[in-house]
């Protein structure tokens, strides 16, 4: 009894599958983990069976996931009966940028104009009346396959999801945890997108109110204990472009792997009080 009691009390963690030697988010947390005296474990979901998995009242961690129907469903079967940080529903909303819109829209959080059309007549319209817009993969990560469109010929195939393109030389991403603004940096390149993978160079910022108000409110909305909120601002003030459900956190000043252990140690005795 007492083995299994040690086993329960222990963080299961899914690693996130793009980390490397050299940048190695889930390491970095465990390290974290284990500095503060918690016990951890890392569980790969490709090795589950989600029916007969012998998990029930634990906390699981989901650091990355990759885009497949058997990683999200054995999520969301392990979820019945534990407590899974990202919850699938959350880590879901913010893979579908269509859907990260709509709750932020629903919400009322600002948010470029946006649309997601199968007609190509409608897509027309939208980047006429715009004059420049945005496409954006469905499913896309790490500002990979987003590309300005000036002319309805440059398009492509559909459905598209289109938005409002707002001049800009950087974009900004918030870490919010709990909550709680807790990291900030400037992501700047000479490129449409910002990202680091994609050559922008980030820089820690300041977290200012209106920055603090706006990406957590975007967390509150998708619902999700910890996110990458990713804002420009549009002169009059910060819009939200994403919410990213397995955030990268690199060139923050704020040291996010200590929080995020803390918080995944103040979560797993809540379930234990």
């Amino acid at each position: 009894m007492s083995r299994e009691r040690n086993v329960r009390r222990m963080i299961h963690i899914v690693p996130k599958p793009t980390d490397t030697p050299d940048d190695d988010s889930t390491g970095a947390v465990i390290w974290e983990l284990k500095r503060a005296g918690a016990r951890c474990r890392v569980l790969d979901l490709g090795a589950v069976d989600p029916l007969d998995s012998g998990l029930e009242n634990e906390l699981i961690w989901v650091c990355g996931i990759r885009q497949d129907g058997h990683q999200f469903e054995t999520l969301n079967v392990l979820s019945l009966h534990n407590r899974v940080i990202n919850t699938p529903e959350s880590i879901v909303a913010c893979a579908s940028k269509a859907m990260t819109t709509a709750l932020l829209l629903k919400c009322g959080v600002q948010t470029p104009e946006t649309a997601y059309i199968k007609a190509e007549a409608q897509a027309r319209d939208f980047v006429l009346r715009h004059g420049k817009v945005v496409y954006k993969p469905l499913y896309g990560y790490d500002g990979n396959g987003i590309r300005l469109v000036t002319r309805p010929d440059e398009l492509g195939p559909g459905p598209w999801y289109l938005q409002e393109y707002i001049r800009n030389d950087r974009d900004y991403r918030i870490f919010v945890l709990g909550g709680e603004a807790v990291g900030a940096i400037s992501r700047v390149s000479d490129s449409l997108t910002h990202n680091i993978h994609q050559g922008g160079i980030g820089m820690p910022v300041t977290i200012d109110e209106d920055m603090r108000a706006i990406a957590e409110a975007a967390a509150s909305a998708v619902g999700i204990d910890y996110c990458g909120v990713d804002l420009l601002h549009d002169g009059e003030g910060y819009t939200v472009l994403e919410v990213n459900g397995t955030p990268n956190w690199h060139c923050m000043a704020a040291p996010i792997p200590e929080l995020l252990a803390r918080y995944l140690i103040q979560e797993e005795r809540k379930m234990r009080a």
